[in-house]
């Protein structure tokens, strides 16, 4: 039978999460804050429900964690409706996203398709000291999670995918920066710049081709 993690601080709605599943035939475990979450192992679960606000550790930091070392199908379960939310725990890798109030019939729905779905494998790509993930979004340099916004994700990754190759600004404003105004170019430019700086000893592989755009190269012409 599936085992299932639930992380929620609400006793009554927690109670009604953990009776539905179990109806279901799911083995549950039920944790009420983060702290006691980020104890468990999570490799040994299916598939685990996760509130936001929770008490200690938040929600998304529980769900950071989980995706450095775990594919575990996590559904967030939170009465946060804010499309920022829903978008930041999508691109922290959240498999799905429930809204309270719900209906049990529903939760019970989108556990049994979560679980039929095969486990992603997980693609990688390593250029020097960097490794970008692309089904996490996430990107580590030297074993060591970066924090990158979506648009700073959105932007290496285009510009690793053309590696060694140059990027128009233009190109990239289209792609990535969508219906930007008048201060597309300059806001490109002030994003490469954080990207530079949050990589750090990677930085360097991030290159200006002057008159044209930008230049991931897997060999840098300037060492760090």
């Amino acid at each position: 039978m599936p085992k299932i993690l639930v992380v929620e601080d609400d006793a009554n709605l927690g109670n009604e999460v953990v009776g539905t599943l179990e109806r279901a035939g799911h083995v549950v475990r039920w944790c009420t804050d983060g702290a006691t979450a980020r104890r468990e192992d999570i490799e040994s679960y299916d598939l685990v429900i996760l509130d936001l606000m929770l008490p200690n550790v938040h929600g998304f930091d529980l769900l950071k964690r989980w995706r450095e070392s775990s594919e575990v199908p996590v559904i967030i379960l939170t009465a946060k409706t804010d499309t920022h939310d829903k978008v930041r725990g999508f691109s922290l890798g959240g498999d799905d996203y429930v809204t309270k109030p719900f209906w049990p019939e529903e939760l019970i729905a989108r556990v049994d398709a979560r679980l039929r779905r095969p486990a992603i494998i997980s693609s990688s790509r390593d250029i020097g000291p960097l490794t970008l993930f692309e089904d996490e979004r996430e990107v580590k340099v030297n074993g060591e999670l970066i924090d990158l916004t979506r648009v700073e994700f959105d932007i290496l990754a285009l510009l690793i995918s053309r590696l060694d190759k140059s990027v128009s600004r233009a190109q990239i404003v289209e792609r990535v920066l969508d219906e930007e105004s008048e201060g597309g170019f300059r806001t490109l430019d002030v994003h490469v710049s954080r990207i530079r700086k949050k990589l750090g000893d990677a930085g360097v592989h991030l290159e200006t081709v002057w008159g044209i755009g930008y230049r991931f190269a897997s060999s840098p012409k300037t060492k760090a």
